[in-house]
Order: C-alpha cells, then sequence, then structure tokens
C-alpha cells in the first residue's frame, strides 16, 4: 500500500491520474521549489527522493543486481537502533519434520518447505477487520534505515520456496519508486524488537520492466533475493533453511479462502484477516477494513497449514491504488508474466 494512501480518507485523483504516493508529490515540490526544470533534470528528482538511497538498475529487464556495501551498510544502520538479534529455537517447517519432532520428543531440524499436507479451514473473519496475528518466521517487514522519509518499516515480504532457497516476493511500489531502493532491509519474523532470525539485505531485485516504466499496477510485483550482510561463507545456511518458505501459485482462481497477513508501520507486530478473494479486472479483490501503511507486500495465503503456519502466497498487497484503502485490499494477478518473473529471478545467478 502506498504511504499516502493505506489507513486515510481517500481523496480524489488528481488532474492526471490517479493520485500517487507522498514521496512522490515531495520529490516534485522540491524539484519546483528548487526552480529545476523536473521534465529535463530526471535523475536530479531521483536523488531527492527516498533520501537518495536509489539506484537506477536496468529499466529494460526491471532488475538490478546490489552492491554488497550498500545493504551491509543498511543492515549496519539498523541494527545500530534499538532492534536485537535473538536467536529463535529451530524452526518446524514442514509436517515431516513436526512428525519426527513428536516421534524424538525434541526439535527438529529446519528442512525446506513442502506442500502442506494439510490445511486450515480459513473461515471469514467476523467482524471483516484485520486483528492481531501469530508472528511466522516466513513472514516480516522491510525496513528502509536512513532517514529516507519512511516510517522504520515501511512494506512487508514473504519467503517464497526457491531452488536456491533465498527469494522473497513483496509488491514492487516497496522496492522500486523511480529507481531501485538500495538501503531495504528484511526483518522475517520479526516481533517487538526482536530479530529472531537475523536480518537480510538484497542481492539482487527484479521488477517487471512495465512497472519500472510506468508504475502499470497490473505488474505491482517483486521478488528480491537476499543474503546475509557482510558475506558468508561457502555452504552458509538460506534463509528458506532457516524460516521455512511459502510455496506461490499462479494463475490461481479467485474466491479461495485466504488469510492475508501485513505488518502496519506503527505496530511491531502483524495484523491477519481471512476472507474469500474475488476478481476484478488484473487484480485479486480482498475486501476486510485494517490494512493500513507498512503492509504493501504482505502475503495473500491460501492452504495455511495449521501445524507450521506455511502456506501458499496467490498475491501481494498491492496493485490498484497501490493496494487499496482501509477496507479493501488489492493485488496484481499473479499471472503468466508473473510466472515469468519468478522464472527470471530464480535463474539469473548472483
Amino acid at each position: 500500500m502506498s504511504t499516502i494512501e493505506r489507513g486515510r480518507t481517500a481523496r480524489p485523483p488528481a488532474p492526471d491520474g490517479p493520485y500517487r504516493r507522498r514521496r512522490t508529490a515531495t520529490a516534485l515540490g522540491l524539484c519546483a521549489a528548487l526552480t529545476l526544470a523536473c521534465a529535463g533534470t530526471a535523475l536530479a528528482v531521483r536523488s531527492f527522493t527516498h533520501g537518495g538511497y536509489l539506484a537506477p538498475g536496468d529499466p529494460a529487464t526491471g532488475s538490478y543486481a546490489e552492491e554488497a556495501a550498500d545493504g551491509d551498510a543498511a543492515a549496519d544502520a539498523l541494527l545500530s537502533g534499538p532492534y536485537t538479534e535473538r536467536p529463535a529455537p529451530p524452526r518446524v517447517t514442514t509436517r515431516a519434520a513436526a512428525d519426527r519432532a513428536a516421534v524424538s520428543g525434541g526439535a527438529a531440524a529446519p528442512a525446506p518447505a513442502a506442500p502442506p499436507a494439510k490445511t486450515a479451514g480459513l473461515p471469514v473473519s467476523r467482524p471483516l477487520e484485520a486483528a492481531p496475528a501469530a508472528v511466522s518466521p516466513a513472514v516480516g517487514p522491510l525496513f528502509s534505515p536512513g532517514g529516507d522519509g519512511d516510517a522504520d518499516h515501511h512494506c512487508t515480504a514473504s519467503v517464497v520456496h526457491s531452488p536456491a532457497g533465498d527469494l522473497l516476493v513483496t509488491a514492487a511500489h516497496c522496492v522500486h519508486d523511480r529507481g531501485f531502493r538500495t538501503n531495504l532491509v528484511f526483518a522475517p519474523g520479526y516481533h517487538d524488537g526482536v530479530l529472531p532470525y537475523g536480518v537480510w539485505v538484497p542481492s539482487r531485485i527484479d521488477v517487471d520492466p512495465r512497472w519500472a516504466d510506468d508504475r502499470d499496477d497490473a505488474h505491482d510485483v517483486a521478488f528480491v533475493r537476499v543474503r546475509r550482510p557482510h558475506g558468508s561463507a561457502a555452504g552458509a545456511q538460506r534463509i528458506e533453511e532457516l524460516t521455512g518458505a511459502e510455496q506461490i501459485r499462479f494463475a490461481a482462481p479467485a474466491g479461495l479462502p485466504t488469510r492475508t497477513v501485513g505488518y502496519p508501520d506503527d505496530r511491531e507486530t502483524p495484523v491477519g484477516c481471512q476472507n474469500l478473494t474475488t476478481a476484478v479486472p488484473g487484480q485479486l479483490r480482498f475486501d476486510c477494513a485494517g490494512f493500513p501503511n507498512g503492509t504493501s507486500g504482505g502475503p495473500m495465503l491460501t492452504g495455511v497449514d495449521p501445524v507450521t503456519g506455511l502456506g501458499t502466497v496467490t498475491g501481494v498487497i498491492g496493485g490498484l491504488e497501490e493496494g487499496g484503502d482501509d477496507a479493501t485490499s488489492y493485488s496484481s494477478r499473479f499471472g503468466p508474466d508473473t510466472a515469468a518473473l519468478y522464472r527470471r529471478a530464480t535463474a539469473e545467478r548472483v
């Protein structure tokens, strides 16, 4: 969700089309104040947006390989604040692991995520309003330290299964705003200032070129490959091995029982809500109040395993109006284009 729309009274569209986010307007206002010829100085405007934490990447492909120094600096900035890395106990990430733990009487070692063998019923929430939700190791907030104008954590992301075990999915507007954001830090399972699974920074970000070019709301999806900051030894644990991972499904029909989860930017724990999705052109619609700023990129999950808490991502909060308003959330449809983006993100070497 955009930082101006979610949780606030809706405004009528601007004369030149749907209204944009406050940080875009701020950059343009600053441009005018400095008497810059905005139309001819895109790079100058870009340097002000998000405090300058942007890189052009490759607009033609919608990809960006982050400089290691940028990610390391962002992680250091976050860890210099009021946050504590406190290792969580080993995470049971599959039903098979849970069964082994039950037999052995001890905690099972994490294993790669597998499709749930049993799913929760996901009854519709009553009332239809997001409420405090259990923390999931595979879901967490995206932080953007460094005084870029956003709240401490401005969006939500989730770990999804991939061959390399290092992939997140979120909304494109969370990671690309007329350039790729270079100060992102992901904190899986975050709660109350505690970082139970450490912090992770991008090694590569992929968005659809149509988002990079024109913010096409049918393509408000991003895949982010992550690493530990400051390098790691060969064979080091990947994020999916530590937290487990959601599955991902493309071309899922509307009408599925769905749990949507996100971290509001003024809360230290997630909120969630359950309802059936409906289809609108190019989008999935999820009606439930209470998903304000910060919940953009949060997963829409089906088939949630009641033991592991893992499910299948069929959308992320974003898309139309960069996520909707306080009563309704949207997601760009995960169709063939999103499937192609996933294949590209997982095929590229980092």
